[in-house]
């Protein structure tokens, strides 16, 4: 039962994390006070947190308690601009590391192959990827690329730049990303690179980047874990009225999730 309890208290905290509803710098409450917060041993305060420390999120300071390590990153989101996951995490006096697992050309899933404007047939660059922070694992990401824009994109540049600022670099300018997002479960491939159990929580974040014309560059599906990122946004010139709704907001009652248009200002 203790497990269970822990369990149950970690995913508590997990979400608080997300939502940094923390202390001053990040602090959580002590051991003894997070037990009564929560009507649970201290022993099975302790268990949670171990379990929150060996996922990266938390940290013991001798003689000061229990702190967020910044391992929740929180990435803000403003209408008509673009940023990429890395300005969370620089922001939060961090870097990120990718390893690329698989990179190659395939023939892209029917989806896929509409949204990038391909034949039937024809062929994309297909890179997947893990990004990890301090050596814990942030994101699963898999990225597609038409083949006729893909032949300068290497290995290498892939696991550095990135592919989507490599291909900037290259000369193509990415002037519109459709964003769309949706709540996800790890599958046992992902849980594997992820580090996560299967069944985790993800944020699926699908992105299709767009040239001045409106071609298709690149499109990438990042699988955040849930308890490690979030997206926030901020609306401005809410009316006053009772049954205004916020500027740009409107009922979609037959759409299972949103799209958002954003104009890249940053490269």
């Amino acid at each position: 039962m203790t497990g269970t309890r822990a369990a149950a208290l970690a995913q508590e905290l997990r979400e608080r994390i997300a939502l940094a509803d923390t202390g001053p710098g990040g602090a959580l409450e002590s051991e003894a006070v997070l037990g009564a917060r929560y009507g649970v041993s201290r022993v099975t305060v302790r268990r949670a947190l171990e379990e929150l420390r060996a996922q990266g999120l938390v940290e013991a300071r001798r003689g000061a308690g229990w702190f967020v390590t910044a391992a929740s990153f929180h990435q803000t989101l403003a209408l008509g601009t673009f940023r990429h996951a890395e300005s969370a995490v620089s922001q939060a006096g961090k870097s990120a590391t990718r390893r690329v697992v698989d990179f190659g050309y395939r023939t892209a899933p029917a989806a896929i192959a509409t949204s990038l404007g391909l034949d039937g047939d024809g062929e994309a660059l297909y890179a997947r990827s893990v990004r990890s922070v301090d050596g814990v694992p942030l994101d699963l990401a898999r990225e597609w690329v038409p083949g006729g824009l893909a032949a300068s994109v290497s290995r290498a540049d892939a696991e550095g730049a990135g592919i989507w600022a490599t291909l900037q670099h290259r000369g193509h300018r990415i002037d519109v990303v459709r964003q769309s997002m949706t709540a996800a479960l790890t599958t046992a491939a992902d849980a594997e690179l992820l580090r996560e159990p299967a069944g985790t929580p993800l944020l699926l974040v699908r992105r299709l980047a767009l040239d001045p014309t409106g071609a298709p560059l690149a499109l990438s599906d990042h699988r955040y874990l849930a308890h490690r990122f979030s997206l926030e946004v901020e609306f401005r010139g809410w009316s006053s009225a009772a049954t205004a709704e916020p500027p740009g907001l409107r009922s979609t009652p037959d759409q299972s999730s949103s799209v958002t248009e954003e104009r890249q200002t940053a490269p």
